[in-house]
């Protein structure tokens, strides 16, 4: 097992790739804190886990639910090993009609919160002076501009920045700080994705969906099973010399 007796935080963790992240972690031995705003949903993943997994309640657009989590987790758990900063949202829009509202909401949570929440818990890792492993999930939309998806794009390229200035910064204390840049993925969001898409390119519900996982040279959309490999690797001692990183992981949609 190549997490065993580590402690670990998904954030996202209640659904879709951070609930997938979260089992497959608690089967590599880990003990799992299943960080999510929707308190029943993560509370009935980590039930359905097991292994001593348990929820957290995280909003992490919010400062104080940030550390209170940090907390919350520390004092559950007794440390913190590892990190997956999953937590995100997606909106789009044709570039005139972006609003001031959708930039907010989405840097608030995707930039701001994943930063917040990596600062606060890098500062309990150094505090416990035993390293510690950091995964930052940006995405394909971070590695190039989409006409309707600017600020997620934008939101997301950050992320792969912030990855690389937070990793250089803490590998001093043993703390590697990664990331990984998935592709579309069928996961709850892409129903939403799919129902932008129809609207602004007058497409038939589905269409969109159909059309990208028709496009993915592997054959299909991912899943959120395909993200768990590179998750453990990265949490794992695997990647002692790996730093400040972003693995694509997208089926080949994109080669760098």
């Amino acid at each position: 097992m190549k997490l065993k007796d580590k402690v670990a935080i998904v954030t996202g963790g209640a659904r879709g790739i951070g609930a997938a992240i979260c089992e497959r972690y608690a089967a590599e031995g880990a003990r799992v804190a299943v960080a999510d705003i929707l308190e029943k949903e993560a509370s009935a993943t980590a039930a359905a886990i097991g292994h001593g997994a348990f929820p957290v309640r995280l909003d992490v657009a919010d400062r104080a639910s940030i550390d209170a989590m940090v907390e919350q987790v520390a004092a559950t758990a007794g440390r913190i090993d590892v990190l997956v900063n999953n937590a995100a949202i997606f909106d789009m829009a044709p570039f005139l009609e972006i609003t001031e509202e959708s930039y907010d909401k989405q840097f608030a949570i995707n930039v701001k919160g994943l930063l917040f929440t990596l600062q606060a818990v890098a500062a309990r890792m150094v505090k416990q002076g035993q390293g510690g492993k950091i995964v930052n999930f940006s995405s394909q939309a971070g590695r190039r501009g989409e006409a309707l998806v600017a600020v997620y794009c934008a939101s997301k390229a950050a992320v792969i920045s912030l990855t690389q200035s937070a990793g250089l910064a803490l590998i001093k204390h043993g703390i590697n700080v990664n990331g990984i840049a998935p592709g579309v993925i069928d996961t709850p969001m892409w129903d939403r994705v799919d129902a932008q898409f129809a609207k602004y390119e007058n497409l038939p519900p589905g269409e969109k969906k159909r059309e990208v996982g028709l496009a993915v040279p592997y054959g299909r959309m991912g899943l959120p099973a395909d993200m768990v490999g590179a998750a453990v690797f990265l949490a794992s001692a695997d990647a002692d010399y790996v730093v400040a990183q972003t693995l694509n992981v997208d089926g080949g949609n994109w080669m760098s």
